[in-house]
């Protein structure tokens, strides 16, 4: 026996269970299962009416989640791919870069635990930090003599 195909609101329900769905993801996930034109719309209408759908939530749960392993800037690219609104995006900057430098710090020791001895090495420290979207005036201040480091690392995530 089949089980019953679930409706759009019901679809919804049990991806927000999971987790944190921005309406943007709800959209992209069940525009398949979409019968009627509007249908969509409509369900995710009533969701956010009633507050199961919350860009602030989505926001609060992508910083407290990534904030551990991610800068800011790779944070602001994952709110964005999510299509959180402009507002929550700079509420969300505001808040990581309090701890910008001490995340960093907490990341290159996990990872690294100690200066790098050569050029090659301080590259790869640097690349890696860069790579989980951290700033580059937040990698000199963790990665020693990086001024004397001779490549470039000034790339951002815009």
């Amino acid at each position: 026996m089949r089980a019953p195909t679930l409706s759009l609101k019901g679809r919804a329900l049990r991806l927000l269970a999971q987790r944190e769905h921005s309406r943007y993801e709800l959209e992209q996930k069940l525009k398949p299962h979409e019968m009627q034109e509007g249908e969509l719309k409509k369900a995710l209408d009533t969701l956010e009416e009633k507050i199961f759908i919350s860009e602030l939530r989505v926001m609060e749960s992508v910083v407290y989640q990534k904030g551990v392993k991610l800068g800011a800037l790779r944070i602001k690219q994952e709110l964005q791919n999510k299509k959180i609104a402009q507002p929550f995006i700079a509420q969300a900057m505001a808040e990581l870069k309090e701890t910008e430098l001490s995340r960093a710090q907490k990341v290159w020791q996990q990872k690294y635990g100690e200066p790098a001895k050569d050029n090659k090495g301080k590259a790869k420290q640097i690349r890696f930090l860069l790579s989980r979207g951290f700033d580059a005036q937040v990698i000199r201040k963790i990665i020693p003599d990086v001024d004397r480091y001779d490549g470039d690392f000034s790339a951002t995530y815009d």
